[in-house]
């Protein structure tokens, strides 16, 4: 019989780390007597970060006093104490690769269903002073799990756990854990994990991601084609080919006042690899011959599937890039592009098509659209764009002709201030910016997918106006032309500066360059760094991380050009084209797309 040893709790709290602070509630002790179990957790227990941690598939972590002693004797430590692991129930018994996703168990008064693995990430490292161990406990199946509190009641040490039901499936957490995060599924596990009602809407999710990952790539046991079901990172074909190579300007056009368009043509007159609708493009410009070169990333605005590729470019007052490419670039010239990449890219579904765009943002929603036309769509599809007034109105006549094709195609734009020869009902639909009214008064559906690119706030505007009507966020996708936006679990938040050059370096920095093509930084590499993610942090890179291990991917980054070693190895590989910058250092120059 399965005991429960120890019950643990803890408040969140603010810890030092790496020069900052990170909110956590992984510090857990253990308590003595009766203890209340609620709907989210235990009395006198708390999480710091509920995207992680928390809420009701996720309320009691469980540890085993087994894991105990494997850990002791793995790292040579003989200092645990009942909590180490963060977890909110110490059990004798009740081991990952036995205990399955489904399982019921009553403990004192409460019963209890297990919903999930346990989501590695940096925090229990850190309460361990070891940061491998988010990879650890992967790596040797030794992960714990989640419990879903089904009835509430009163707990405490030496409690009985009795088995009352197992989960259909029969899946142990130990599999399960596997399936996400480690090579080698199939699927007809992922298939089965799905089935389980169980299992958390969270890995219900990922799961699913893997699926519609296997049916539109067919990926075998042993793919190292990445892993959607940790990232969107992960979703795009790999690049057509690695680095740069040379592209011909081959036609050069006005679009409005200040934005205009390069067709782009392989020197040897073959067509060019397809890029999916939505995707962008990196040129290397070389303003300064002497100089360092300029790196810059476009959308593709034309038709996908065409010979050719089209960028278009806004003119920006003091903007190196746009203002060689307007000034000094003519038919003829060469530029050196990289492969389309790019996650913002349209569902393979059959929702509703909502088509949203300010100013130059119309570029990769255009190419989209192009899409659509091209097939005919027969589903609503709505173009909605904002600009200033018919002369900053980029792609008007384009839109219009491609709109004409499309059997449930409907257009609404806005301008802020229309000049006296700008028609209303013709060229705009209504005066003022786009507002959540106007989108309202669209009657979009609540199934539909939804595609916005623009300024930052444009696009929070857009995306908050959206929910209102009722879509779901996870139905509405944005494209950030500049830095992405950064994610550090439980790190307090300060100010944080524009992306510079390393203000302490470690060491003399003789190695290979490194280019954060979104932030127009080149640094060079110190192996006092460590890893290409405190390389970023060093200069203040917009970063996404949460294990720091090579497990979760949410670091997980295109690689413009160059290439990384990996020290540690990952647990699971990237996708082609991609890095796991936590985990990784680069052998030679590496442009990297942060």
């Amino acid at each position: 019989m399965a005991t429960l040893v120890a019950v643990n709790v803890g408040m969140p709290r603010d810890v030092p780390w790496k020069g900052r602070e990170t909110h956590t509630g992984v510090w857990k002790h253990p308590v003595t007597g009766p203890r209340m179990v609620r709907k989210l957790n235990i009395d006198g227990d708390g999480q710091g970060d509920l995207t992680g941690h928390g809420g009701p598939y996720r309320a009691v972590l469980v540890y085993q006093v087994d894991s105990y002693r494997y850990w002791q004797e793995h790292l040579h430590r003989n200092d645990f104490t009942h909590g180490q692991f963060g977890e909110n129930f110490t059990v004798d018994g009740l081991p990952d690769d036995e205990v399955c996703i489904g399982d019921r168990y009553r403990i004192g008064e409460a019963l209890f269903e297990v919903t999930q693995p346990r989501v590695t990430c940096y925090r229990v490292g850190l309460r361990m002073d070891e940061p491998q161990m988010p990879a650890l406990l992967v790596a040797h199946g030794r992960p714990g799990f989640y419990l879903k509190v089904l009835a509430e009641g009163v707990v405490q040490a030496g409690d009985e756990i009795v088995k009352v039901s197992t989960g259909p499936e029969a899946m142990t957490v130990a599999e399960v854990d596997a399936v996400l995060y480690r090579p080698g599924r199939s699927r007809y596990q992922v298939e089965r994990a799905l089935r389980i009602p169980a299992l958390s809407p969270g890995w219900k999710t990922s799961m699913q991601s893997l699926l519609d990952d296997y049916d539109s790539k067919g990926w075998s046991t042993g793919s190292t084609g990445g892993n959607t079901g940790l990232t969107a990172a992960a979703s795009s074909p790999p690049p057509a080919w690695p680095g740069f190579r040379p592209l011909a300007v081959t036609r050069i056009a006005p679009e409005s006042r200040s934005i205009f368009s390069l067709t782009l043509s392989a020197t040897d007159g073959s067509r060019l690899p397809p890029a999916l609708p939505g995707q962008f493009v990196t040129v290397r410009m070389r303003p300064d011959p002497q100089g360092a070169p300029v790196i810059r990333s476009y959308s593709l605005s034309g038709r996908p599937g065409g010979a050719d590729y089209r960028i278009s470019v806004k003119q920006e007052p003091h903007g190196v890039g746009s203002s060689y490419l307007h000034q000094h670039v003519v038919v003829d010239d060469v530029l050196e592009v990289a492969a389309p990449r790019g996650t913002f890219t349209l569902d393979n579904n059959e929702a509703p098509i909502v088509l949203i765009s300010a100013g130059v943002g119309a570029t990769p929603v255009l190419a989209m659209l192009h899409a659509l036309a091209d097939n005919r769509d027969p589903r609503a599809v709505w173009w909605v764009h904002g600009a200033r007034d018919g002369a900053e109105h980029p792609f008007a006549d384009e839109v219009r002709t491609l709109m004409s094709r499309l059997p449930s195609g409907r257009r609404h734009v806005s301008y802020s201030r229309p000049r006296d020869d700008d028609r209303l009902s013709d060229d705009y639909s209504s005066t003022g910016r786009l507002t959540a009214q106007i989108l309202e008064s669209l009657g979009i559906p609540e199934d539909a997918n939804a595609y916005i690119c623009g300024p930052a706030a444009f696009m929070d505007d857009m995306t908050q106006a959206l929910v209102s009507c009722g879509l779901a966020p996870g139905r509405i996708h944005t494209e950030t032309f500049g830095s992405v936006t950064a994610m550090t679990p439980g790190v307090v938040p300060t100010d944080a500066p524009a992306p510079h050059l390393p203000t302490h370096p470690p060491g003399p920095g003789t190695g290979p360059s490194v280019t954060f093509a979104r932030s127009s930084l080149t640094v060079p590499w110190d192996p006092g760094y460590g890893t290409l993610l405190e390389l970023a942090e060093a200069c203040d890179v917009p970063v996404r991380w949460s294990c720091r291990t090579g497990v979760c991917h949410t670091c997980e980054t295109a690689v413009v050009s160059g290439g990384v070693d990996y020290s540690p190895d990952p647990i699971d590989l990237p996708a082609e084209g991609n890095a796991l910058i936590c985990c990784s250092q680069p052998p030679a120059d590496l442009i990297l797309d942060l």
